[in-house]
This record gives structure tokens, sequence and C-alpha cells, in this order.
């Protein structure tokens, strides 16, 4: 004998409704409605009908094979057998996580593909791999931030079996598996939630419609969907962190906010496993108290995307300014960004015309994921471009270095690592006509402020915009893509190598730069990096010590003969030294300047 349940406190009447037959559910306390069947067994197809009305899917369906409109199907996770079970994830801290798009990562665009990818993940050398949302959404193309069956895997991708079969595999290879959830909001085609129950709310509004209902009348069982969701990943899927998308639109006045409550609640799962979980927030709020433990009056998230050294080195090597990067710009910002995480500590943001972010002395680089592209900062441009499309190879070969040698937790997006010809483009496949239209209409002329044509902006819906964005695994036998590969495969051996390039102090992070001549110095322990920004012209200084060994440079006219360390533009060169950085400092000064 099984259960299913349904949460619809509104109904007079629920019955569950199969292929062949229709059966009476039983209203319990709370708004609950349960029935108890031998007849309910894994596979089984149904949809629940509220006082006579038409049938509709589970919202907390955890297969969803015919779509969003289609039948649920019964899941029993018991049946899967794992051979993860001496599996540990290793600590935040030494994370290398590398994001990808299950659609468009591989030829195949499934869970599958990208288990028969690993070993080139293996090659790069990376830890952690983190899968953008693989909840069920409208039709077969998607970023997944649009999704409906939050319980559910996209069935597209292969559905829930091969979704265990890839964390399983990632295991025994040794990588930490990251999956991103969305709790802000659901996607508009399919969302029968409301039908249900008051799961969301018109006191708050999000960039994408009416916010979840997380503090008024009946929002108890609404948070408790969310966090079974969470708990159903990180224990049923075997995921070990999750990344929360847009914490800042997640509006709850309550006096235990969500965050804190899901963290308390993953921590005593982590307890109940014997094996860690993590959490981690994207946040633009530059907010310390995400990231600050419980016992000190923050949510105890373990760790934030942070966007202001993303923003520092793309205005930087760019020269964009328009939107949020009119808040960047000089090597100041960068170098302040690498010394303190948040740019925007209590500063004034021009962007915003106000004060933005939180001043913190406990924020720590192991609590803070840092990038040089992810799916958002490509994806969210009119054409996707990537940062080499904009700039070139040596460019995005210095901006690799500097995040890869940061203080901070890297991230990199996939095919970042060899400087992939295809764009990432904003790609959706919704069925309804008139969501499709408005999807189409609203992309256009978002980018209508930034001067551009809507003829010229690729259209979501096409399947065009979704094949452009498919990485080209050919080019990996092309030398130059070898190249920025080979570059990106040492920057990890050379992080994992030197326990100074992982250690999170930002206390000891020294930076030195000139901004009249384009260049910094950027000083981890023993390891100095010189980024010489300049377009043109090379640094070329004396260095009265010859205690330097030249670990890796971006340029191979670059190099020390005898005392005389010579750095071509737009380049960086990264090297063990004893001298210390103020000597450097006033030398490079005394060239660059």
């Amino acid at each position: 004998m099984k259960e299913i349940k349904v949460w619809a406190p509104g109904a007079r009447s629920v019955r569950l409704v199969t292929r062949d037959q229709e059966m009476e559910m039983t209203r319990e306390d709370g708004g609950w409605w349960r029935i108890l069947s031998d007849r309910i067994c894994h596979g089984m197809e149904y949809k629940f009908s509220l006082d006579g009305k038409k049938a509709l899917p589970d919202p907390r369906s955890f297969w969803q094979p015919y779509g969003v409109h289609g039948y649920s199907k019964y899941l029993d996770h018991s049946l899967f057998p794992w051979t993860d079970q001496e599996w540990q994830p290793p600590d935040m801290g030494s994370a290398i996580i590398y994001e990808l798009h299950t659609g468009t990562f591989s030829e195949r665009g499934t869970f599958q593909g990208i288990t028969e990818r690993l070993d080139h993940l293996e090659y790069l050398g990376v830890t952690h791999i983190e899968l953008m949302p693989v909840n069920s959404f409208s039709g077969e193309r998607g970023w997944g931030y649009d999704g409906v069956y939050l319980f559910a895997p996209h069935e597209a991708y292969g559905g829930p079996v091969e979704l265990k079969k890839l964390v399983d595999e990632c295991h025994r290879r040794g990588f930490s598996m990251i999956l991103d959830v969305v709790y802000n909001h659901l996607g508009p085609e399919g969302n029968y939630l409301g039908s249900y129950a008051p799961y969301f709310t018109d006191r708050y509004a999000t960039p994408w419609g009416s916010a979840v209902n997380l503090d008024g009348p009946w929002s108890d069982e609404v948070r408790r969907f969310f966090l079974d969701n969470a708990l159903m990943w990180l224990r049923d899927y075997h995921f070990d962190v999750l990344r929360i998308d847009a914490v800042h639109s997640i509006f709850d006045m309550s006096a235990l906010h969500f965050l804190e409550e899901l963290s308390e609640e993953v921590k005593k799962l982590s307890l109940t496993l014997g094996r860690k979980k993590y959490l981690i927030a994207e946040s633009d709020l530059n907010d310390p108290r995400i990231i600050t433990p419980r016992e000190r009056g923050g949510y105890g998230i373990h760790a934030q995307w942070c966007d202001d050294l993303h923003h520092g080195i793309h205005s930087f090597i760019t020269g964009e300014s328009q939107g949020y990067y009119q808040d960047f710009g000089k090597l100041e910002d960068l170098a302040d960004a690498l010394k303190k995480g948040y740019l925007y500590d209590g500063r004034y943001s021009s962007y915003r015309k106000r004060r933005h972010g939180r001043l913190s002395s406990h924020v720590q680089g192991q609590r803070l994921v840092v990038f040089l592209q992810n799916h958002d900062q490509v994806g969210n441009r009119a054409l996707g471009e990537r940062i080499h499309h904009l700039v070139g190879i040596g460019p995005l070969m210095c901006g690799a270095a500097l995040y890869l040698c940061s203080p901070f937790i890297p991230l990199i997006f996939q095919g970042e690592e060899w400087a992939a010809t295809t764009p990432f483009q904003y790609f959706t496949s919704h069925e309804d006509p008139e969501v499709a239209r408005a999807v189409t209409e609203g992309r256009r002329k978002e980018f209508l402020q930034f001067h551009w044509k809507e003829e010229d902006v690729p259209d979501p819906q096409s399947p065009e915009t979704f094949l452009r964005s498919r990485l080209n695994w050919r080019e990996l036998s092309r030398d130059d893509h070898r190249k920025v590969l080979e570059w990106y495969r040492k920057l990890i051996d050379i992080r994992k190598e030197n326990p100074e390039l992982r250690d999170g102090r930002l206390d000891k992070v020294d930076v030195k730069f000139s901004e009249e001549g384009k260049w910094l110095a950027f000083h981890r322990g023993k390891i100095l990096l010189v980024f010489n920004f300049h377009l043109t012209r090379g640094l070329n200084h004396f260095l009265e010590s010859p205690d330097y060994d030249l670990i890796l440079c971006s340029d191979p006219h670059a190099g020390i003969r005898g005392q005389d360390l010579y750095i071509p533009p737009e380049s960086l060169t990264l090297l063990r030294r004893s001298a210390t950085l103020h000597d450097c400092e006033g030398r490079l000064k005394k060239q660059g300047s």
C-alpha cells in the first residue's frame, strides 16, 4: 500500500484520476488530501481533479514525462541502485566550479551527454559541476529558470533515472555536484500551483510576475513546498550543493527568513546523512548577512555568487560602461574587488543613485563565488557574446588568471576554457502561442534601450537560437582553442598546488596598480601575478633580486633574461618570488608611468 497526498485547502472534494479510474481522496488537517491504495505503484500515471473540474498534474510531481500539461507519473526513489555510499564532498573553500547547461553542453543535450564528456572535465581539473536548472519547463528547449514542476527532472534531458545515473557517475569520478534551483518565481506555462492553493501573493512583485507567498496567510505550507524541494534534491538525487537563484527576489518579512530556515534544515539533513551538504545564494545585494552564520545573526548560507569582480574585470578590459558597468571601469575598482570581494560595501553607486551594499569585516574569500563569465553575463547580452568575442584571446587569458588566482571560489562557464566560438543566447520553446509571442516581444523590447533594432535580437523561440548556443566540441582539435584550454588547465593546476592561492583570508591579499601605466601586481603569498593591460607598450624592468621562478606566461615573448623581466602588452606573467611586492611596485611605477 502506498499513498499520494496533495495540498488544496480551498477544495471541497479532490479525486485521484488515473488512466482508467477515479478515486475519492480524504481530507486531512491543514488542507491536505490523501489516498492510500494498493493500486499506487512505480510508474502509475495520475492527475488530480478539484471539485469536479478538469484534472491537473500533481504540483509535487516527481516525474512529468508528457510535458507540463500531461499526466504525472508516480516515482519510487528507493528503486535506484546508488553506488556512491562512500562519497564525501570536499569543502566548498577548495572548489573550482564548472557551470553548464544540459541542453547545450553536449551533442545529445542530455544527462547522458554530460556523462560522455566527463573525461574533458577531469582533464581540465575542476572539482564541482554545476547544472543550470533541470526542473520540468514548457517545451524541450530552455534555460530552466521558467520551471513549473520543481520536483521533476526535465524529460527531454533524460528524466529522473538518467539524472541519478549522472550524479552517481560524477561521484565515482570525484566530482561534487551542484544544482541550480529557483525559489523566487515559476514559469508562465503549465504553472497550476495557483489552482491548488495560495502559492503566490500580490504584496510583492518580481521581474517575472507574482512573488511566492512566503509570509502571508497559508504561507507555512508554501514554505514547506520549497523546503521539501531542496531536501529532495540533496537527499534523493544526492546533490552536494544547491545554488539558489536570485535570492534578492525572495520576499519574506517573517521573523525566521526562508533562507535561514532552509540553511537550518540542510544542516539537519547533513547530520542525518553523515554527508556534508552546502548552499550557495545568488544575490546582488552585497549583504554579508546572507553568508553570516545563524548564531551571529545571519542566514547561514555557505557561499554567495558575487558580481563585483566580474564587473571590474569586464568593464576594464572591454571599456563597456552601460548599465551597472558605469560603477566600474578603473583599475582601482578591480584592485578593490580583489581585496574585498564586495566593492560596493556601502559606497555610493552611480548606477543605482544611492549607496549600495554593506561593510563587513568578517567576509572571507571562500564564501564568495566569482567568475569571468557565467550564463547570465553571457546569455543576457543581446547576442550572447563571450568575452573573447569582444576583446580577443589575450584579455580572456588575463581575466582568467585574475579570478582563478583570486582568494575566492572560481567558476568557469561551459566553453570558456577553450574560447568556444559559439555564443550562449537566450532560448525558449513555449508551446502556448500567446506566451511564446510575449517572450519574443519582451526580449526584443528589452534591448531597445541599448539601441538595438528589434530584428537584430535573436528570437528566443527559434530553434536556430538554441542550436547556435550548443558547444562545438570539434573546436578542441584546433591549435588556438587547445592553447586556451592548456592555459586554463595550468592555472587550475597552479591553484591546486599552491595553498596561498586557495587562502581566502582577504587581509592577506596585496594588490598594487598604476592607472596611468595600466599594470596591476597581485600578491598571493609567494606568488606574484603581474598584469600588463596596455594595448601597445610592454613592461620591461630590472629586478634587483634574481630569485624569481617564472611559472606561467600568457604571451610566449614574455620572460626573464638575466635580471630583466619583460611583460608584453595585454599579457600576464606569473612568478614565484622572494622579493617584496613593495620593491616590485617601485620598479613597475618607474617603468610603467
